[in-house]
């Protein structure tokens, strides 16, 4: 029987975005690398991040940051619609707003978008092969951290909606051999000064 090992999967939110989203912002360029310092000292085997350029430009500066950690793209990284529910899905106090939120999802954007949900939890989840933990980084989208802690919980699937992550802020879940997977930290921002947190959030989101 092949022995596994635990698995340490870091999870963020590219930094704050350009208008057009084409670009970081100076305070997203600040947050990307204060998030690298911060990983410092973590033994990262990767930084996976998706292919849009708020998440390419992220995980570029703060690689900087890191002693020669690779940089890998990687499509399942991307920002997609991980699961669209149905309204039988959903509470009903809240059934119709959620799915207002969701009515310009096209049925390929659905299709596709739950296809590369279930490829990132196959690439990105789980315990790892062999006698040595592994730690690895992805830098992501709002859409898929949630969906990656909803799947950790095993919270139904429309649960991703609602949990809500701020730029630069680190996730980080465990996955252990013959345990549930532990959520260990969820939007930490501890390595943001005051200014640079909970970018993108409405200010009664702010704690």
């Amino acid at each position: 029987m092949m022995s596994t090992a635990p698995r340490f999967l870091y999870l963020a939110r590219h930094g704050e975005a350009s208008a057009d989203e084409t670009a970081l912002t100076g305070n997203g360029r600040r947050q990307a690398v204060l998030l690298g310092q911060r990983l410092r000292d973590v033994p990262l085997s990767a930084v996976h991040h998706g292919p849009l350029p708020r998440a390419v430009e992220t995980a570029t500066l703060l690689a900087a940051e890191l002693d020669g950690v690779p940089l890998r793209a990687s499509e399942v990284a991307g920002d997609y619609i991980p699961h669209l529910p149905g309204k039988a899905e959903l509470p009903p106090d809240s059934a119709d707003g959620l799915l207002a939120f969701l009515a310009e999802v096209t049925e390929e954007e659905a299709r596709l978008g739950a296809a590369l949900a279930r490829e990132a939890q196959a690439e990105f989840t789980g315990p790892v092969a062999g006698d040595t933990p592994r730690h690895e980084l992805v830098v992501t989208h709002n859409f898929l951290v949630g969906w990656l802690v909803r799947a950790a919980l095993d919270a139904p699937a429309w649960r991703w909606m609602g949990l809500n992550f701020a730029n630069a802020a680190l996730t980080v879940i465990r996955y252990a051999p013959g345990r549930p997977p532990s959520v260990l930290c969820a939007n930490d921002l501890r390595h943001l000064p005051d200014e640079l947190r909970w970018t993108g959030f409405s200010p009664e989101l702010h704690v």
